[in-house]
């Protein structure tokens, strides 16, 4: 299996040398986003890993479309693809993703992108924190613009779940929720229009699969925490979360942890937006 995480001491020498031993020429994305706060080309303008690009999550890993796909439904092909070239990604590249907290939304990136078929995708373990905490200079503005890539992309090189495949999965497989539990027990529903989770899912809050570095944990514990969950060898796991963001970051332990993670892109935002499916509510599956 392709290595998934990468140290900031590692990435500085990919950076020196200009490729990974283990792997090809570097690009580096910077993919700050969050629920609050959208919009991270500030941040980043404010300092980043030399070299890096900025990645726009709404923009180059979403589409948006009607409600009843979700607030981050996969973008067209073609769009990601051009955004892919914009970056400077060639066949064979390796590319590191990172964003400043804890790869809650870098791990979209590398699900997306290994979805589409870039085999060597890889996070920066302990994210933007780990790089500045080594001493690591940052990089202010915009960093220069690389020469356009030329990447081809198809989707399908992972394994999802569509919503006609949701409803009756967990009777079969195992389907966790990467959501707080507030919002999985439907306390609370700050942005979709129905609190609650999908009949049939388990509680799996996806911070809880990193240190308090933001590191994540071993594979030995991870496998445990899933087993703990339900899962088993050879059984059909899949994820989902609010929009399909942290969704990608629980199958990035997954898949550390040995297993073959379904992401269910649409997530919450779009099975809450079809009044014809079920809500549950409470701390049971059901």
């Amino acid at each position: 299996m392709t290595e998934i995480l990468v140290s900031a001491a590692a990435l500085r020498t990919a950076l020196d040398d200009g490729a990974f031993a283990d792997g090809g020429p570097v690009r580096v994305l910077d993919v700050r986003w969050r629920l609050d706060r959208p919009d991270g080309l500030p941040a980043y303008r404010a300092g980043h890993i030399p070299g890096a690009q900025y990645v726009d999550l709404d923009h180059d890993l979403a589409a948006h479309g009607a409600p009843a796909e979700g607030r981050h439904p996969l973008p067209p092909i073609e769009t990601l693809r051009s955004a892919a070239r914009r970056w400077g990604i060639d066949p064979g590249d390796t590319v590191v993703v990172y964003d400043d907290l804890k790869n809650l939304s870098s791990a979209r990136a590398w699900w997306l992108l290994r979805h589409a078929g870039v085999a060597d995708v890889r996070l920066l373990d302990g994210s933007l924190r780990a790089w500045t905490d080594a001493g690591f200079t940052l990089e202010h503005g915009d960093a220069e613009t690389p020469a356009p890539g030329s990447v081809e992309l198809t989707y399908g090189s992972l394994p999802a779940l569509e919503l006609d495949a949701v409803a009756g999965f967990a009777e079969s497989g195992l389907l966790l929720d990467a959501r707080a539990g507030e919002r999985y027990r439907g306390e609370v529903e700050p942005v979709d229009p129905r609190a609650g989770h999908i009949p049939g899912a388990v509680s799996a809050p996806t911070t809880e699969n990193v240190d308090e570095d933001g590191r994540f944990r071993s594979p030995d514990e991870l496998r445990a925490r899933f087993r703990l969950l339900g899962a088993e060898d050879g059984m059909d796991v899949g994820v989902y979360c609010g929009s399909g963001v942290t969704a990608a970051h629980q199958a990035v332990a997954l898949t550390l942890a040995g297993f073959e993670p379904r992401v269910f892109a649409g997530s919450w935002s779009q099975w809450s937006n079809h009044p014809d499916l079920p809500a549950a509510t409470g701390p049971d599956p059901r």
